[in-house]
C-alpha cells in the first residue's frame, strides 16, 4: 500500500547540481517512477535504472535539477542540461536540420505529484531551468540560442487515455515554446503490462533563448 500524505503547504523550490544530488537520488527515483506510471508515459519503472539515469545529471557539466519539497518530502523535480551533454538520439534530429547542439539548452523531464499540480510549480520549473541556462552563459561563457524539450506522442484515440486527461500543449505554448514536427526521435522504455522496452515517438518543442 502506498503511504498517503496530505499536502502541508510548506513548499520550497531550490536547485541542486553535482554531488549535491547524491542525497536526493533515492527519493527522486521513486518520484519519477510514480509520476511516469501515469498516461501518457505508462512507464514501468525500476529504481536501479532511475538511479543510473539520474547519475547523468550529477556528472554532466552544466546540468541542474530543480527540486520541490513539502517539509522533508520531495514532491516534484525537473531536470535540464546543455544538449552537448545529451545522447545521440537527442542530438541527431537537430544536427540533421542544421542546429548546433552546443547552442541548445535541453530541458529534460518534469514530475510533480498530483496534489501539487495547478499551483504554479510547472511555471516555476521552466523559469528556474531557463534562469540556470542564463547563468551558464554569464558565468561560464556558454551561449545558447534555443531552449528545447521533447514530448511523447500518443494517439488521440489511445484507449488508455483517461477521460480527464488534458494535454500540456497550451501550457507549453504560453511559456513561449513552439512544436517542431520536423524534429523527432524515439525513446525506448518498458510500458505497464509489457515485458520488453519499445520505441516511442517523441517530438521537440523550441523557444528562442533570451
Amino acid at each position: 500500500m502506498n503511504e498517503q500524505h496530505e499536502p502541508q503547504e510548506n513548499l520550497q523550490v531550490f536547485t541542486a547540481t553535482g554531488v549535491e544530488l547524491d542525497r536526493y537520488v533515492p527519493a527522486l527515483a521513486d518520484l519519477r517512477i510514480r509520476v511516469f506510471r501515469e498516461f501518457p508515459y505508462l512507464y514501468d519503472g525500476d529504481a536501479d535504472y532511475e538511479a543510473r539515469y539520474l547519475q547523468t545529471y550529477r556528472d554532466a557539466e552544466g546540468s541542474v535539477v530543480v527540486v520541490v519539497t513539502d517539509g522533508e518530502r520531495i514532491v516534484g523535480a525537473s531536470t535540464a542540461l546543455p544538449m552537448a551533454e545529451e545522447t545521440d538520439e537527442v542530438k541527431a534530429p537537430f544536427v540533421a536540420h542544421g542546429y548546433d547542439p552546443s547552442r541548445i539548452f535541453y530541458l529534460g523531464e518534469s514530475v510533480l505529484l498530483p496534489d501539487y499540480r495547478g499551483r504554479g510549480l510547472g511555471v516555476r520549473f521552466f523559469e528556474e531551468r531557463e534562469r540556470h541556462a542564463r547563468a551558464l552563459s554569464e558565468q561560464q561563457g556558454l551561449q545558447f540560442d534555443w531552449y528545447a524539450f521533447c514530448a511523447v506522442q500518443r494517439s488521440d484515440d489511445d484507449p488508455r487515455r483517461p477521460a480527464d486527461h488534458v494535454p500540456l500543449d497550451r501550457f507549453w505554448t504560453k511559456r513561449g515554446y513552439r512544436r517542431h514536427p520536423e524534429l523527432t526521435t524515439t525513446f525506448s522504455w518498458q510500458e505497464l503490462g509489457d515485458t520488453d522496452e519499445t520505441a516511442k515517438p517523441m517530438v521537440f518543442w523550441l523557444k528562442p533563448a533570451d
